[in-house]
């Protein structure tokens, strides 16, 4: 496993960090996302999606669970919010475990995946610093440890 910490000032530099990590991405890749609620984890999400697909208005999928982009280079990247789900089967249904070895995932609030969590997979914890800024602790697993590394600097 290797890690890395980053201070990110404000809501740009999250989606500036969602950028590099999509220039990064490839089918078979998960992005598990953690944090509190409004700790920025669905900012980091849309820069990843924005540098992909080129969209601008990407919506939580906080209530649809999982929404699914196409990336200007055809991978197929499914944005997913586990925050409501209430039991394991829900979370079979979702087809998660497709999504991250067929194309690419993003899953935000990764802690209900249990033991579902992918091997190759790149973990950001989110917390709070001052008015505006977080702290983005990476630690990156599998594959994605030969990535990490070209991930700095922001």
């Amino acid at each position: 496993m290797t890690r890395h910490t980053l201070t990110l000032p404000d809501a740009e530099a999250t989606l500036a960090l969602g950028a590099r990590i999509a220039a990064l991405l490839k089918a078979g890749d998960a992005v598990l996302l953690f944090g509190d609620l409004g700790a920025g984890k669905t900012t980091l999400a849309r820069g990843i999606i924005q540098a992909l697909t080129g969209e601008t208005d990407i919506a939580s999928p906080t209530y649809t669970l999982v929404q699914t982009y196409t990336a200007r280079d055809g991978l197929t990247l499914s944005h997913a919010d586990l925050y409501r789900l209430k039991s394991d089967d829900e979370l079979f249904e979702l087809g998660l475990e497709e999504a991250w070895t067929e194309g690419a995932a993003i899953i935000e609030w990764p802690e209900r995946l249990g033991t579902m969590a992918p091997e190759d997979r790149l973990e950001i914890e989110l917390a709070p610093l001052g008015d505006a800024g977080r702290i983005a602790n990476i630690a990156a697993f599998g594959r994605w440890e030969g990535r990490l590394d070209r991930l700095e600097p922001l």
